[in-house]
């Protein structure tokens, strides 16, 4: 394996934790500002926000500058933004802060996964996208409960100091490690858009909103959900929750290996069609402990099993802009989850909380569509492509 690709994935790991950490220092954080916890929890929208919307816009502004300055440069940023928010004393410093981490996270991810595309050959690319991925699964995992615990033994401020200090430790390695990483070609302004006018292009972005959608809808409102099995414990919960983090990092790092074999169609297809099945038997199986840790795992699994297949699907459309349609698709994700919570909202208002998997399983039903639909427009661009040269040659 390429030792650059763990510190990529160490990179990955602290935008992931700084993600997830927050939900679980809410309380303290709104004590100690003197405001209260739902103000508090917009450090949480703020950070994704500008994630979603300047991941696109950083990726195109810096798709010609050399990787290493650019990924030490987010980096930097990454570990200002927490290390101001870990100095505030008011909550508008603490939300400015939080949009200048999620700008660092915006110019690190999409580069560090182009970046991993790059250095692999093309027959191994999957299983060098699943090692960076895996960096985020392993915050959902690991990072979360480990920044909430260190939290326990201190107060917010350290949970946060401690995330700075991941992000420092990703700057130094990419610094030391990362001289022999390709410039990116050149190519104009023109050229690097070009795709995000492209029909497949716009149909895999809205196979990952429907597919984010469905499967994080349960995810936003899993305590209302599996309240059968917790009884209103949070650590019941949290718990259950540690098990589908931990099986959707081994279904990150599977999937992998898995793209190389069967390519990206198949397991694409397959993660969707079994999180479908997996979220029907979800209102029964909840019942019981036994059936929800079954369900978690293998919604963890084939959930986080998506996410390496879509990225080798874009990147393999257009190698070139790779770090673009990879920001675009952080993008979707976040615009699946947004809406995934305002539909689950509205869903609940209506139907059974214990129900509201179908609906999950009804949008990933959708994504599975889509994703047909995206093979065969890649499809009959690929038969266009190779028919060209004979039309040109015909009387």
């Amino acid at each position: 394996m390429d030792r650059r690709l763990p510190v990529l994935a160490l990179g990955m790991f602290a935008m992931g934790t700084d993600n997830f950490v927050v939900a679980g220092i809410l309380p303290s954080v709104a004590a100690s500002l003197g405001t209260s916890v739902s103000l508090a929890g917009q450090m949480v929208a703020v950070y994704a926000l500008s994630f979603a919307i300047m991941a696109p816009v950083m990726a195109a502004v810096g798709g010609g500058w050399p990787r290493k300055p650019l990924l030490v440069t987010a980096l930097a940023v990454f570990v200002v933004g927490n290390a101001i928010s870990a100095l505030a004393t008011d909550l508008n410093t603490v939300l400015l802060s939080r949009a200048l981490a999620g700008l660092g996270a915006a110019m690190f991810a999409p580069t560090a996964l182009g970046v991993a595309s790059t250095i692999t050959a093309p027959e191994k690319r999957g299983r060098a996208l699943s090692i960076v991925t895996a960096g985020l699964a392993g915050a959902t995992a690991l990072g979360s409960p480990l920044g909430t615990f260190i939290g326990g033994l201190g107060t917010w401020r350290t949970t946060l100091w401690f995330v700075a200090m991941l992000g420092l430790s990703a700057m130094l390695a990419v610094w030391w490690l990362l001289d022999s990483v390709r410039a990116p070609e050149r190519i104009t302004l023109r050229e690097r858009f070009a795709p995000v006018r492209d029909l497949r292009v716009t149909l895999a972005l809205l196979t990952n909103v429907f597919a984010n959608g469905g499967l994080l809808m349960v995810y936003t409102y899993a305590g209302s959900v599996l309240d059968r099995v917790t009884g209103g414990s949070e650590r019941i919960l949290a718990t259950l929750l540690l098990f589908w983090g931990v099986s959707a990092l081994i279904g990150n790092l599977a999937s992998g290996r898995l793209v190389d074999r069967f390519g990206s169609r198949s397991v694409m297809n397959a993660s969707l069609a079994i999180a479908i099945i997996n979220f029907c038997a979800l209102p029964w199986a909840s019942t019981s402990v036994a059936g929800a840790v079954l369900c978690l795992a293998i919604w963890g699994f084939v959930g986080w099993g998506v996410i390496v297949p879509q990225q080798h699907r874009l990147v393999k459309m257009a190698p070139k802009v790779a770090p673009l349609l990879l920001a675009l698709n952080n993008t979707a994700t976040y615009g699946g989850l947004a809406c995934s919570s305002v539909l689950g909202g509205l869903v609940l208002l209506v139907i059974d909380r214990h129900y509201l998997s179908l609906v999950g399983a009804g949008m990933i039903l959708v994504a599975l569509a889509l994703a047909e639909v995206t093979h065969g427009c890649i499809v009959r661009r690929s038969i266009g492509v190779h028919r060209e040269p004979e039309l040109q040659t015909q009387p």
